[in-house]
């Protein structure tokens, strides 16, 4: 078996961003739900948690090709 350990940790990696992008969108559309006239208010925050998650899913990727 030939390859690298540094995409199969990758892979384990993306669980935490994966989780938390479910995460912050449920949170979103429960307030929405709750109360619509506030959506204005949370789609930046969303947007901005999803940003922010996904940042570290694109490190982690830059890492293991960095590290391999």
């Amino acid at each position: 078996m030939s390859g690298s350990l540094n995409m199969l940790g990758y892979g384990i990696a993306t669980i935490g961003p994966a989780i938390a992008v479910g995460l912050i969108f449920a949170a979103y559309i429960n307030g929405v739900a709750r109360q619509p006239e506030a959506q204005g208010k949370l789609q930046p925050i969303a947007i901005l948690g999803f940003a922010l998650a996904e940042a570290l899913a694109i490190i982690g990727i830059g890492l293991a090709f960095v590290l391999s």
